[in-house]
């Protein structure tokens, strides 16, 4: 996956052939507050209509994709994480496998979520889905499930993103 810096606060985040166009956008860098960071992520269109779209914030930051199916994205902060959430968020067999490789306990809690989330999302509605019932992308081998696709994003420093397609 490569960073392209396209103009001041909008860098475009390159999968390859078959991903979604996926960009970052950065707030501090437009000088933009969050309501407007909020509108200028809405403001990155595609004029056909056939394109889906799909954003996520965590200010200052803003992630768009777009793509010809289900598309979800998802830009989390890094944060302490108890226990409690974990076990909020996770099914029996993501508490018993445990940390992932290289992670600290709280960025493996967040990308577990931020993984989730960005399913949820392509799925259709991220409220419809019990995150305890649904088994995260985090854990796909070679990032595939299926016809299923997914990719942890480059993100700026203390944050975790995800993006998930078909």
């Amino acid at each position: 996956m490569n960073l392209m810096v396209a103009t001041a606060g909008l860098i475009r985040l390159e999968l390859g052939v078959d991903g979604p166009e996926t960009w970052l956008l950065d707030a501090r860098a437009a000088d933009l507050d969050e309501i407007a960071l909020r509108r200028w992520a809405r403001s990155q269109r595609r004029p056909d209509a056939e394109t889906r779209v799909t954003r996520s914030y965590a200010y200052p930051y803003a992630l768009v994709a777009w793509h010809t199916g289900p598309v979800g994205i998802d830009i989390e902060r890094v944060q302490e994480c108890d226990a409690a959430f974990l076990e909020s968020i996770s099914t029996p067999s993501e508490r018993r496998i445990g940390l992932a490789d290289g992670l600290d306990p709280d960025a493996h809690t967040i990308s577990l979520w931020s993984a989730k989330e960005a399913l949820s999302k392509a799925l259709g509605d991220a409220v419809a889905y019990d995150p305890r019932r649904l088994e995260s992308p985090l854990r796909w081998p070679h990032g595939r499930c299926g016809p299923w696709r997914a990719a942890a994003l480059p993100a700026p420093a203390g944050h975790v993103a995800w993006l998930c397609w078909h």
